[in-house]
């Protein structure tokens, strides 16, 4: 695994709804080598441990990552005190990104919440081969939609109160977009219990699915064992590091 550290300039910063923000680093030799699915560490003034986000773009020609990030606690929150021109520190690209073939005519990419980042980068890949679902609690949470139309995707919104979108959770329009057009691959992130039955319903069509973990991260690398995860290769049952074996794994291969 090729990763970097260093200190990186923010080239833009904003807020793109209540205490979510995006920032946009110029940081040449890291984009040159990330890949979607992957994250970022980045080491808050004052902390000890690193703060793990996932990667929501990447412009390997203008040199920049995108990040989007929620504030979760005092780090996110000393994070994003940060402002266009301050310097980042930031050790990347981390971890087992996605699966991108060429041969996948027809993909179904799901985000949940803060977990919705991460589908930008494979929707600026597959453009209109790709059905975008996302959701959120309710509509002040919604960010990145305009976003994913721009990639020339379809954009499907849901909210668990109806406030915008489809009323209801992400695995209704998924149920109906797997009986209606089965696609080649489904990507996902986000909650558990949302991976979990995206699993179950692709596992019942046939149909390939990669989701991304989102775990409490410590060292970042596979060195320590904070974020361990129960997994199975070749009928095997072991413990994998999702920031090193992962964030990205076959949903086939995650012990629920």
């Amino acid at each position: 695994m090729k990763y970097i550290q260093g200190n990186y300039i923010i080239a833009s910063k904003e807020a793109i709804a209540r205490n979510i923000y995006s920032f946009t680093i110029s940081c040449p030799e890291v984009a040159d080598i990330a890949c979607p699915g992957q994250f970022v560490h980045i080491r808050a003034k004052g902390y000890t441990l690193r703060r793990p986000i996932s990667i929501c773009g990447i412009d390997k020609t203008k040199g920049t990552l995108r990040i989007v990030f929620e504030i979760r606690g005092e780090g996110t929150e000393e994070i994003s005190r940060l402002n266009k021109g301050d310097l980042i520190d930031m050790l990347a690209p981390l971890g087992h990104g996605f699966t991108v073939s060429e041969k996948f005519n027809k993909v179904i990419l799901i985000g949940g919440g803060i977990g919705t980042p991460p589908m930008l980068p494979l929707a600026q890949i597959f453009g209109e081969k790709a059905t975008v679902i996302s959701g959120f609690r309710n509509a002040s949470a919604v960010i990145l939609q305009d976003d994913f139309k721009r990639t020339g995707a379809e954009a499907i919104l849901c909210t668990d109160d109806g406030s915008a979108g489809i009323h209801g959770f992400v695995t209704e329009p998924l149920k109906k977009l797997l009986t209606e057009d089965k696609p080649d691959a489904v990507y996902a992130c986000g909650p558990m219990p949302m991976l979990k039955g995206i699993a179950a319903l692709c596992r019942e069509s046939g149909v390939y699915c990669e989701i991304s973990l989102e775990e409490r991260m410590a060292c970042g690398i596979g060195a320590c064992l904070g974020c361990a995860c129960r997994t199975q290769r070749n009928d095997e049952e072991y413990f994998a590091h999702v920031c090193k074996d992962g964030p990205v794994f076959n949903a086939e291969e995650v012990l629920w």
